[in-house]
């Protein structure tokens, strides 16, 4: 459902309400609460491995956490977020999707945003040793990409109780598009080199089956045309818009059938307003609050800057112990 305002009761902080504020002041000043973890690698079938974090109770209802672009353990929403969970009584188990716990995959592809096999062979998994459902599933950006792209495929045999999308890039065409303009080109700079460096960790084993050498990797400057030369060919699609179009989430949204809250901000300078999808697009499952200020997984709110209250933290644990109660 949308509310008829679009909004939500979160209020940004008087001194962090523009959306780059907003957008980049968790991931340069938000303190990282130290985690007990413990480490577990994955084998997958095709030879390759996910390297996942677990955190808190290890019996009980468990959360499953994906990132976004390029995202890890270190990014700012990752640790704060386990922590959250983790104090209130739930076991967390963070994914790193291929090629971003630390290690280079194994194989020539890598991960991409409508990429859901390792997140279904995963849950497969969990519910196998555990024996029950997944209480929920957490995702950022591109992984709430991925979760509400694979809630919509898996409709009423999705094994989780209920899920939590943040900054969603609904329409990744537009996405790319909205990343060139303004001073959105900074993110994409600082993405796409990461992205960059990534795939150059891999050319000394597998570059005769990467798309392109080393010298064409560095000319890639966005993400329309990393997508084309690298993303697209290594992962079976024709081109940039077979894959934004197939990999997209919002055609999915109307599939979605377990209890599913999407939190986004208007302002995120990620994509266009109008990227948010409306509310004939949703399944009566799918719940999207909006709210006019946040940016980028920000929601920062607070009355001092030395004090900050971070809103998003506490809106994801409400809405998954709400679903545990009933």
């Amino acid at each position: 459902m949308l509310s008829a305002s679009g909004t939500t009761p979160f209020r940004p902080a008087w001194w962090c309400r523009s959306p780059h504020c907003q957008t980049l002041w968790p991931h340069l000043f938000r303190r990282r609460p130290s985690l007990t973890l413990r480490r577990e690698r994955l084998e997958v079938p095709d030879g390759d491995f996910l390297d996942l974090a677990w955190s808190g109770p290890e019996r009980g209802p468990l959360v499953l956490v994906l990132h976004g672009l390029e995202g890890s353990l270190r990014s700012h929403y990752a640790a704060s977020l386990i922590d959250g969970l983790v104090r209130s009584g739930l076991g967390v188990v963070f994914m790193h999707f291929r090629n971003c716990g630390g290690e280079p995959n194994r194989l020539p592809r890598s991960y991409h945003s409508g990429e859901t096999g390792d997140l279904e062979r995963l849950a497969t998994q969990l519910v196998a040793r555990t024996g029950q459902p997944l209480l929920a599933v957490v995702g950022f950006s591109l992984g709430g990409n991925v979760l509400l792209k694979w809630l919509g495929e898996r409709g009423d045999s999705a094994p989780v109780r209920t899920a939590v999308a943040v900054s969603v890039p609904f329409l990744l065409g537009e996405a790319a598009e909205r990343m060139e303009t303004g001073w959105s080109r900074l993110y994409q700079w600082q993405l796409v080199r990461s992205l960059r460096r990534s795939y150059r960790r891999k050319l000394p084993r597998l570059s005769a089956q990467l798309p392109v050498d080393a010298a064409g990797l560095e000319r890639l400057r966005t993400f329309r045309t990393f997508d084309d030369r690298v993303t697209a060919p290594l992962h079976g699609f024709a081109g940039v818009d077979d894959y934004y179009t197939r990999s997209s989430s919002r055609q999915f949204l109307r599939h979605i059938r377990r209890p599913t809250l999407i939190l986004h901000a208007a302002d995120d300078p990620f994509m266009w307003p109008r990227t948010v999808p409306t509310a004939p697009e949703l399944s009566p499952s799918v719940q999207l609050e909006v709210s006019a200020h946040g940016g980028h997984v920000g929601f920062v709110a607070g009355r001092w800057p030395w004090r900050p209250e971070y809103w998003l933290d506490a809106r994801i644990i409400r809405h998954i112990h709400e679903h545990r109660s009933r």
